[in-house]
C-alpha cells in the first residue's frame, strides 16, 4: 500500500467519501476506563469543516460519558470493499435545534417521537487524528492483486493508507 496523507480539503473530501460510503461506525466513548464504552452509530453529516454527526438520546450511556469527557474513538469498517478508517476527536453534544432539523431524517423516526422529541441531541465530533486505509478496490480485486503478486514476484498496487489533517 502506498502513504497518501491528506490535509485541509483534501482530507475533509477523503473523510466524507469513506464516512458517506461506509455510514456505521462504533463509537467507544468513556476512553479512561477499559473496557471502553463501545457501540454502533450511524452517522448523519460530514460538515464542511470536517465534523462528525450523530443523533442521539439524552439519557444514553455515551451522551453522559461525552458530558464527563469528550475524548470519543469511532471505528469504520466496510471489509466487503476493503474500507477503514479510524477518527480520534473530540467530542460535543449540542441541543440545538436547527442541528437537529439539518439531521434528521425520516428513519429517526424509530429512534424518537420527530424532530421535537425532549430527548434528542446532537452530537459532533471535531477530529484530531484521523487514519484511512483504502483499497480503492472490492475484496476479490485485491485478494487477485495480492495472488498475482506471488505468482509473478512483482510488488502490486494494492491501494493506500494515510492520516487525514482535517
Amino acid at each position: 500500500m502506498s502513504i497518501n496523507n491528506l490535509i485541509d480539503q483534501e482530507a475533509i473530501d477523503k473523510l466524507k467519501e469513506m464516512v458517506n460510503n461506509i455510514d456505521f461506525a462504533m463509537m467507544q466513548t468513556n476512553l479512561k476506563f477499559t473496557p471502553a464504552h463501545t457501540i454502533p452509530m450511524s452517522t448523519k453529516e460530514v460538515d464542511s469543516e470536517g465534523n462528525i454527526w450523530f443523533l442521539s438520546n439524552k439519557n444514553s450511556d455515551h451522551n453522559k460519558h461525552i458530558m464527563e469527557e469528550g475524548a470519543t474513538q469511532l471505528i469504520y469498517s466496510k471489509p466487503s470493499d476493503m474500507e477503514f478508517l479510524t477518527v480520534y476527536g473530540e467530542a460535543s453534544i449540542s441541543t440545538d435545534g436547527a442541528d437537529i432539523d439539518r439531521l434528521y431524517g425520516k428513519m429517526d423516526d424509530a429512534w424518537f417521537d420527530g424532530k421535537n422529541d425532549p430527548n434528542i441531541t446532537a452530537i459532533k465530533i471535531d477530529p484530531r487524528s484521523c487514519h484511512y486505509w483504502d483499497t480503492k478496490s472490492n475484496k476479490l480485486v485485491t485478494l487477485f492483486k495480492i495472488g498475482l503478486g506471488m505468482v509473478t514476484g512483482e510488488k502490486q498496487d494494492l491501494g493506500e493508507r494515510g492520516s487525514l489533517k482535517v
